[in-house]
């Protein structure tokens, strides 16, 4: 039941909706609407023509197997996996899970008091193709997994005592969208929303900031107001602004006739005092409620979230944020994550960005598709700069909705400073592919022309025309040839941003090519041909800051795209960090050089047992002026660090204990050390966090390390470890990041990967205590408790 009517409500529509996986025909129907079926009640109505207007019959949802879930979910990883190359749009892409169809469906009720209100239902993403009845109504069918759309349920619900209403969503997830891991059903949150029939339109609000000075911020706001009514209306819109800590700063007022089943824009010019800026070490945020009224009455009260910042690019200098030049610290990521697929719940999402965070990343390139809406939010709350990238090359009406839509959705968000309208399309540098996204860049021009446009290409740079129709070119992997310095000297007016480099194909954890295992050695010895190391993509940006930044591809391995090895991998090895968010070695080099924390860093691991007096490389990345190294309290020399490169030493090797230590002006400031483990011996568990909300939906990561009695971590350690969660939630899922584990991400149990696993706990609607168990054969068991309030 939904009650408190309000002006304006936004209903999370997650919970409790069955699913059946597999096909089921439901045919168009010949009359408006429907007499039952699962489109419906599930009981058939008789009488004169409801034989051909009941065109679902026999498919109640008694006859069928559904099972009961919440939103957002991801069949896609509950499957086992098939050594099946034709699976993705090329092999492998897909990361050997099967796609397919499935049916969603929900029973809910809306109150009689709610009847003259406006009520749509809205769907940040599902995969594939979607199609939406509404009590027997069909609603429509949306193709594109990536970008959000809505329906009108208005006329079609049945309110207070004319009945149920249902929902039954079709996805066909048989098609690929592109060559990752895109996971099948409704991924994202859903929405049910009500307004009034005058009200702020649809992404209505347009938030810019024209001026700033450290005196003063010009913020101009312009609000849609939208009438369903069938009558001209004269409203009132008034502005009130809020500081990060809702603190109430103004108001701006205006009058103005909207005109029946139309819509009237409203420009308002606010003057901020003193304004904070927004930026990745001070996320500052402001608030505009935009008030609508008739008659004296509050008919909406819509937020919109915006920062006060300003962005410059330049063609020899580089990315300035604030008047300040800032070289842009960039990951490609696509959106998936160990044990959950697609299917992220917000605090999932959060995890993720903080492990960027950490590592130095000021700026996400979401690869490549819109990134859901609370990604967004996210970033704009911790500080991450994004690029929003548009799916694909594509001015059908189909291709130039989505990219609307997804400017329309962003624009006010801080964090977002470019729009990548293409990546790696093939019609990059021919005169065809430069009208098509002419046509893109003028569409995001039109809708905002404070941002600048890219298109992230991998060639054709200087042909066609086409890198002329946007504001900045992206260089994919433009170190190979050096053709990204070779084309600023060609090209001096140019814009250039490294939107894609490195590749760097290594397993946590491996220090041998191991191709039957489908694993890379952390030295970097086997990346593919168009690729570089991340002090390459990173030293050059330092050498030409003309290059502006860099993307690193990616931050996070991510299932499909396994490469350079096919089945058994599953996943790529591309990532700073593995599926679980386990750091590799190399993140270490980025927190190195992209952050002032005293770092050091050594590998490999120093379990080699039957190498005894063998040579083996040391690396060594650090920020620290020079870093000695030590086996067993001996040197082995000091050398000077070096914060685009690493640096190493071969050493014999003897059990024990290598030490790396950083130091400053002769000073010790910060150490590393590996050790040659003992045995196993028991599970230690470090929770992100020890608390979460009873919202059903938020998640806290555990992570589980297999230890010896000093309490080292085994990096060679693969145990099965089993879970058990009791209380007031439940294992949502599993990883270890191991590119070639065929184990379920929904099991109640899974193998250590060079001695790290990870479990997600997510809570329960009910507030209390959760305990997370954990055991292995032959080790000490584990036990976390964790607060659900």
């Amino acid at each position: 039941m939904m009650n408190n009517i309000l002006s304006r409500e936004k209903i999370l529509f997650n919970d409790r909706w069955m699913f059946y996986k597999g096909e089921l025909r439901i045919p168009v129907a010949v009359k408006a609407g429907m007499t039952g079926g699962i489109t419906d009640s599930a009981s058939l109505s008789e009488g004169e023509w409801l034989h051909i207007a009941f065109n679902d019959k026999g498919m109640g949802i008694g006859d069928l197997q559904w099972r009961t879930l919440n939103l957002p979910h991801d069949w896609c990883i509950e499957q086992q996996y098939v050594a099946d190359e034709s699976i993705g749009s090329r092999p492998g892409s897909h990361g050997y899970l099967p796609m397919g169809v499935g049916f969603y469906r929900k029973v809910f009720t809306i109150p009689q008091e709610s009847l003259g209100k406006k009520w749509k239902v809205r769907f940040d993403g599902i995969t594939g193709t979607s199609t939406v009845w509404v009590n027997g109504h069909l609603l429509g069918e949306h193709g594109g997994g990536y970008i959000g759309y809505s329906y009108d349920l208005t006329d079609v619900l049945r309110y207070g005592e004319e009945g149920e209403n249902v929902i039954l969503v079709k996805v066909d997830a048989t098609e690929y969208e592109g060559w990752w891991y895109e996971g099948c059903g409704i991924y994202r949150n859903v929405w049910l929303e009500q307004t009034d029939h005058l009200h702020v339109a649809e992404y209505g609000t347009y938030i810019t900031t024209p001026t700033i000075s450290e005196e003063t911020a010009e913020v101009q706001v312009q609000t849609r107001i939208r009438n369903d009514y069938t009558e001209l209306k004269n409203i009132e819109l008034m502005t009130e602004i809020y500081d990060t800590e809702d603190q109430y700063i103004l108001t701006v007022s205006s009058h103005v006739d909207v005109d029946w089943y139309s819509e009237n824009e409203i420009v308002q010019n606010i003057n901020i005092d003193q304004p904070k800026l927004w930026s990745p070490d001070s996320s500052v945020l402001y608030k505009a409620i935009s008030i609508v009224k008739y008659g004296g009455n509050v008919v909406d009260r819509y937020e919109t979230t915006f920062g006060i910042r300003s962005i410059r690019f330049d063609t020899n200098e580089g990315f300035f944020l604030n008047g300040q030049y800032l070289p842009i610290k960039g990951t490609c990521n696509h959106q998936d994550f160990g044990g959950v697929g697609v299917a992220l719940p917000t605090s999932l999402i959060e995890y993720k960005i903080k492990l960027l965070k950490e590592m130095g990343c000021n700026a996400y390139r979401s690869a490549h598709h819109p990134p859901t809406p609370e990604l967004l939010d996210i970033c704009d709350r911790l500080g991450m700069m994004v690029m929003d990238e548009n799916r694909k090359l594509d001015s059908s009406p189909s291709g130039l909705s989505q990219l609307e839509r997804l400017i329309y959705r962003d624009r006010n968000h801080p964090s977002v400073i470019i729009w990548s309208l293409e990546n790696e399309e093939i019609l990059e540098g021919t005169v065809t592919g430069a009208r098509i996204l002419k046509t893109l860049a003028d569409t995001t021009r039109r809708i905002d022309p404070t941002r600048p446009s890219l298109a992230a290409m991998n060639h054709g740079w200087n042909d066609g025309g086409y890198a002329d129709s946007v504001d900045i070119v992206g260089y994919n992997y433009g170190q190979r040839r050096d053709h990204d310095v070779h084309d600023h000297e060609a090209h001096p007016d140019r814009i250039i941003l490294g939107s894609e480099s490195a590749s760097f194909t290594v397993t946590r954890g491996i220090y041998e090519d191991d191709p039957v295992k489908g694993y890379c050695s952390m030295y970097g010895t086997n990346i593919p041909s168009w690729s570089c190391s991340p002090e390459k993509a990173w030293g050059d940006v330092v050498k030409h800051p003309f290059l502006t930044g860099v993307f690193i591809w990616t931050g996070f391995d991510y299932r499909g795209e396994p490469t350079p090895h096919l089945w058994p991998c599953i996943n790529s090895h591309f990532g700073l960090m593995d599926t679980c968010g386990f750091p590799k070695d190399v993140y270490y080099y980025m927190k190195a050089v992209w952050t002032d924390e005293p770092t050091v860093h050594l590998f490999p691991h120093w379990n080699w047992s039957g190498k005894e007096g063998e040579k083996i490389e040391v690396r060594v990345y650090t920020n620290t002026e020079t870093v000695e190294l030590l086996l067993n309290g001996k040197s082995l020399g000091e050398q000077a660090g070096n914060r685009t490169d690493y640096i190493s030493w071969m050493v014999n090797y003897k059990p024990g204990e290598l030490i790396a230590v950083g130091k400053q002006s002769n000073e010790i400031v910060v150490e590393h050390k590996v050790v040659t483990t003992g045995a196993p011996h028991r599970i230690v568990l470090y929770p992100d966090r020890k608390a979460m909300s009873a919202d059903g939906a938020d998640t806290i990561p555990v992570r589980v390390a297999v230890v010896d009695k000093d309490d080292n971590v085994i990096q060679t350690a693969d145990n099965e470890i089993s879970f058990n969660v009791t209380g007031s939630g439940h294992l949502l899922g599993v990883g270890n990041g191991n590119p070639s584990s065929h184990e379920s991400d929904k099991a109640s149990y899974r193998r250590a990967f060079n001695g790290w696993c990870l479990a997600l706990v997510q809570s329960l609607p009910d507030a209390g205590k959760v305990r997370l168990q954990a055991r292995s054969t032959g080790l000490l068991s584990a036990e976390v408790e964790l607060q659900v309030n």
